[in-house]
């Protein structure tokens, strides 16, 4: 009797194992199971893109309504604008040259005699360069720096002069300029188009050129020290190097025009004027 009872079960397993529909139901109930798992799954995957979506749309939207969720104000705008490096006034750098050098009290005196200009038979010491395109011909001026036209106008020595006000206390000087393209009030953008070069009186020697003048506080800057590097770091003179440079310049000068039989001329030049910018830009 008992053991017809232990067989009872194991015959009734056997019946169910033995149906037709026995096993596709255990196959189809285990694809449903991993069907709902990989269905599960990607749903969970796809809410972590959407959530990330909304941020940056949100994020998006407080920059374009102005909101400042992040701190970004009209400072953190002002120190990128500072962050702008200073360019030669030219479109294509490769193709132009420094013809006439900065007057450097430092520097050798090969690079002083190229800084040194003949006018009427007078030197004057430059307060800027010259810069020509290799082949001698006529090119684009463009900004320097991104900043205000305050001033334009006709020199008699010089030629057409372009003068502009940019952050912290920089100003540039664009002269010998054969066509003016902007006009005073104008808001300029770093490389713009602003005229073309040309000749003037004052730089006969240089050709075709613009004449370009870096002035921090008014004061005249050696360009060369500080293209490519960003405006921020440009410094003005200390006033006891322009003291002692103004005493050495009459013994450097005249020393200069003694060796060109101008040595009489030179005495009332060095007297007077003694750059290029102080002969018309500095009556501005």
């Amino acid at each position: 009797m008992k053991e017809e009872n232990e067989n009872v079960p194991k015959k009734g397993w056997r019946r169910i194992l033995g149906k037709k529909w026995f096993f596709p139901a255990v196959y189809l109930t285990i694809a449903a199971l991993l069907l709902t798992g990989v269905l599960w799954y990607q749903n969970l995957d796809n809410q972590v893109p959407e959530a990330t979506e909304e941020s940056e749309t949100e994020l998006d939207s407080d920059f374009i309504t102005g909101n400042n969720p992040v701190g970004f104000d009209e400072d953190s705008e002002a120190v990128m604008e500072q962050q702008e490096v200073l360019k030669m006034p030219v479109s294509e750098e490769s193709q132009s040259e420094i013809v006439t050098k900065f007057y450097d009290y430092n520097a050798d005196s090969e690079d002083q005699l190229q800084a040194l200009v003949l006018y009427n038979n007078k030197y004057y010491q430059s307060k800027g360069v010259d810069v020509a395109s290799a082949d001698g011909e006529a090119f684009d001026v463009t900004a320097a720096l991104s900043g205000t036209v305050i001033e334009v106008k006709e020199d008699p020595l010089l030629g057409n002069v372009i003068k502009m006000e940019h952050q912290n206390d920089i100003t540039t000087y664009y002269a010998s300029l054969e066509e003016v393209l902007v006009e005073v009030d104008a808001e300029v953008k770093q490389g713009d188009v602003i005229g073309s070069a040309g000749q003037n009186l004052f730089g006969q020697a240089s050709g075709t050129h613009v004449h370009f003048e870096v002035r921090k506080q008014d004061e005249p800057v050696n360009p060369e020290n500080y293209f490519n590097q960003p405006v921020s770091q440009v410094e003005a003179p200390n006033k006891s190097e322009d003291n002692t440079e103004q005493e050495m310049d009459e013994s450097e000068t005249d020393a200069v025009e003694e060796e060109d039989g101008t040595e009489g001329d030179a005495e009332e030049g060095t007297s007077g004027e003694n750059t290029e910018s102080s002969a018309a830009m500095a009556n501005a």
